[in-house]
């Protein structure tokens, strides 16, 4: 059974819809790619999967989390599901941090609510999280207030809050777009070796088909709201048949995508 299905998923505010019929399911350990440029829909759909969407945005089609209908949940059904069975991480991880907390206190807050664990266990395995993500000295990063930490680093202590309670389904929204190459191809690999492990699905959502040509099995690349192409990663980057996927790949091969391509 697919942790996360959409089917035919339509996203508008009045008389005006954003994203129409987009189709997807993920199974337990996958990864789907969803790709386009800003505007195209991307992270709407996603808000959807989530419950987040802003005020006065309704939900036509069907989204399945872990076998459960998402319509009409309530809102202390979805704060349930957030966290423990899926939780997501954006592009301004600062943004989503309490700067007046430190990082382990964020991290210990979100074990004891979801897991119900007492304050000195949720604080250890705090600890535990941010080593699990490959960030130096976790004893000391748990410590300090995020405007101590780097991009990079937070992004690392963000992922290391959103797989805190143990969830099923990661959402990587644009997750590696304001860091430098390097911390990128980091963060990319820390996100395969957390599926690795602990057999975590992940949705990357992204603009850069090389980011998703690293990680991803299945890809949808959106625009305007629709999907105009959809498959296997290796068939849609090898052979695209939309001129926008083309059109795409194009771009985006000088900033790397050649290399992926070649050892897929």
């Amino acid at each position: 059974m697919s942790l996360l299905e959409l089917q035919d998923v339509r996203i508008g505010r009045g008389a005006e819809t954003f994203v129409r019929g987009v189709s997807f399911a993920l199974e337990p350990g996958g990864v789907v790619g969803i790709v386009g440029e800003s505007g195209s829909g991307k992270t709407l759909t996603c808000r959807a999967a989530l419950g987040i969407l802003p005020e006065g945005f309704t939900v036509d089609g069907r989204i399945e989390l872990d076998g459960r209908d998402l319509a009409g949940l309530g809102p202390r059904e979805w704060t349930a599901l957030r966290g423990s069975t899926i939780s997501a991480v954006f592009q301004d991880p600062a943004s989503y941090l309490n700067p007046s907390l430190t990082i382990g206190s964020q991290i210990a807050e979100v074990i004891q609510v979801k897991l119900n664990t007492k304050r000195r266990i949720a604080r250890v395995r705090a600890v535990e999280l941010l080593d699990a993500v490959r960030l130096r000295n976790p004893a000391t990063v748990a410590g300090q207030y995020p405007h101590e930490l780097s991009g990079g680093m937070l992004q690392r202590a963000l992922i290391a809050t959103a797989i805190a309670a143990e969830p099923k389904i990661l959402i990587a929204d644009e997750a590696t777009t304001a860091l430098d190459v390097t911390v990128q191809a980091e963060i990319l690999a820390l996100l395969a070796s957390l599926r690795a492990e602990t057999g975590l699905a992940l949705v990357v959502v992204s603009h850069d088909l090389a980011v998703v040509a690293q990680l991803c099995e299945e890809v949808l690349v959106m625009r305007a709201g629709e999907v105009v192409e959809q498959g296997p990663v290796e068939q849609v980057l090898h052979a695209p048949r939309h001129e926008y996927t083309r059109l795409l790949i194009d771009e985006h091969e000088s900033y790397g995508l050649e290399k992926y391509l070649v050892s897929s």
